[in-house]
């Protein structure tokens, strides 16, 4: 059986800090192989969502796949979902602050504040236009992964090194972007 888990690119790759391409072709078949393996990719690293650039790809692609893991043990369980050329299209005036990691920023922690409740657009792997409100974890996820696509990255979010620490020291991390 093959291997289909990608590689993921790790923090100080220029891929990470790029704005990555629309996706003009939904129906094309190494797009569709690409969500495979990205949906396998993500759940065999314990992720709850992956994007594109994370796996050397840049299109405005990613998967949320929220489920209970042990990165993410009260994690709400969804079905996995692929969102191509998603955006935010509203969203709440409440800010939160949470807790995150990232595949490509390994063993590191952040405090992230993000919109609690998010109104979000994206076009599933079949080419249909879906909107949806989201909101608490798995908006936190839509809004982490929506910045790969635009080349942020959750430390650059973190308001104050304090709320940055390495997960096995529980310390400060000082992160090369």
């Amino acid at each position: 059986m093959t291997n289909l888990n990608l590689e993921i690119a790790q923090v100080g790759n220029s891929i990470l800090r790029q704005k990555a391409e629309m996706v003009r072709n939904i129906g094309d078949e190494k797009l569709q192989q690409l969500i495979d393996r990205l949906l396998t990719t993500a759940r065999d690293a314990n992720g709850v969502g992956i994007a594109a650039p994370q796996v050397y790809q840049s299109y405005r692609l990613f998967i949320i796949c929220s489920r209970p893991s042990p990165r993410y043990p009260d994690a709400p369980l969804m079905e996995p979902t692929a969102m191509i050329n998603p955006s935010i299209i509203s969203h709440s005036d409440e800010i939160v602050k949470g807790w995150e990691g990232c595949l490509s920023v390994p063993d590191v922690r952040g405090l992230v504040p993000r919109y609690r409740e998010i109104i979000v657009e994206y076009l599933d792997r079949y080419g249909e236009s879906h909107r949806q409100e989201l909101s608490d974890f798995v908006a936190r996820i839509f809004q982490h992964e929506l910045d790969h696509l635009d080349g942020i990255l959750f430390i650059d979010r973190v308001e104050k090194s304090e709320d940055l620490m390495d997960k096995e020291s529980g310390e400060v991390s000082q992160i090369k972007s």
